[in-house]
């Protein structure tokens, strides 16, 4: 894999409860490449997503995520895969019964952070980026939803990630506040971290154009946006 690569897959196969979802995957992405995953419900995007990040095992062909071989991956193993993601969802998935700080808090404990001035340090640091750094004490619902997506895309960034996987990250949210979730990622993206978006939403996409995959009959494809590019992406 080369230096600045952080997604190799090659002729990979993606099962789902044993059934096949996606074969002959060959995808490539760089540092700093901002990625869009699109496709119909039900062809194999939040598949390939768990694939990356080894809640789906590979058990056919080659996959080679952050510098990490996922057919060889054992299970102790995967925290320190997902160490070097970020991961954003849909729906926020955010503690409700503690603040913001706290929810941040919780995940540096769980991965491994013991110096409580490094992890408020960290925590301040995140919250900033994402404009959110007066609201570090407020609870999730007294958050609006494209600021609990801020405090979600915060979270991804405790880690210092290599790269960052959102799964609808606009799903749940107004097409304006949709926009400013966009804008931050892509400036993510700008910081040499890679971004693969999985994503329904055309007119976001037609704002904020770049490189496009295409999940579609169990394959996945370059976009029609994509067309000087090798279907072997």
């Amino acid at each position: 894999m080369a230096l600045d690569t952080i997604i190799e897959l090659k002729n990979l196969s993606i099962f789902q409860r044993n059934i096949l979802v996606l074969s002959e995957v060959n995808l490539s992405i760089s540092k700093g490449e901002f990625v869009y995953l699109i496709g119909k419900t039900g062809t194999g995007k939040s598949s390939l997503l768990k694939t990356l990040y080894a809640d789906l095992p590979v058990t056919e062909g080659e996959a080679e995520v952050a510098g990490c071989n996922l057919l060889a991956i054992k299970r102790r193993e995967v925290p320190y895969l997902r160490r070097k993601l970020g991961i954003v969802f849909q729906d926020f998935q955010l503690l409700s019964d503690r603040s913001v700080n706290d929810n941040l808090m919780f995940v540096l404990k769980a991965t491994g952070w013991d110096d409580k001035n490094s992890m408020q340090e960290r925590i301040k640091d995140v919250l900033d980026k994402v404009g959110l750094g007066t609201k570090g004490f407020k609870m999730p619902h007294q958050l609006s939803g494209g600021e609990q997506q801020r405090v979600s895309i915060a979270r991804a960034l405790l880690n210092d990630p290599e790269l960052i996987l959102a799964d609808e990250p606009t799903g749940n949210l107004d097409p304006e506040t949709s926009e400013g979730i966009m804008q931050l990622l892509f400036d993510i993206s700008r910081t040499g971290r890679a971004v693969l978006m999985a994503t329904h939403n055309y007119a976001l996409m037609e704002r904020f154009p770049s490189r496009t995959v295409k999940c579609e009959a169990g394959k996945v494809l370059a976009a029609e946006n994509n067309a000087d590019r090798p279907v072997s992406i």
